[in-house]
């Protein structure tokens, strides 16, 4: 089924393997906007001079800006609209720079048909390099019942 134009699956058609992406380059402006709308002002991510004096030598990502993006393939390619996360285990791995093209993907890769929910191993890379990796479980919803 298509909602304003995204694609949703039922929890009817996932199968095993299945996966889907969605590519973002981070910008100084989508750091600033992050801090903004969650709070989480550290230097580290806002502040040049201050971030130049840690071991990354320079401002880094939030890393849950860069597990939003994981949150992008859920919410319109892969369950799609109408499905609901459930938990989601996050390791980061390395650090997201301005200007990285990040590369989020998550795989089926189990499903629970008797609850209707899906475990996707999730994943963000840079240049092909790992910089996230994870799992989500996800409630996806059933395709609907003929009315009788």
């Amino acid at each position: 089924m298509a909602e304003n134009g995204i694609r949703s699956y039922s929890f009817e058609e996932l199968a095993l393997g299945m996966e889907a992406s969605y590519t973002h380059t981070v910008s100084a402006d989508d750091i600033d906007t992050f801090a903004a709308l969650t709070g989480d002002r550290n230097p580290l991510h806002l502040d040049q001079d201050f971030a130049a004096g840690t071991m990354f030598k320079g401002r880094i990502a939030h890393g849950m800006l860069t597990a939003a993006y994981i949150s992008v393939i859920f919410g319109t390619k892969l369950p799609g609209p109408g499905a609901i996360y459930l938990s989601q285990s996050l390791n980061f791995r390395a650090p997201v720079r301005i200007g990285d093209e990040v590369t989020a993907t998550v795989r089926v890769v189990e499903l629970f048909p008797e609850k209707k929910r899906a475990m996707f191993a999730c994943d963000c890379s840079v240049a092909g390099k790992a910089v996230l990796e994870g799992d989500a479980l996800l409630l996806v919803p059933s395709r609907a019942q003929p009315s009788t």
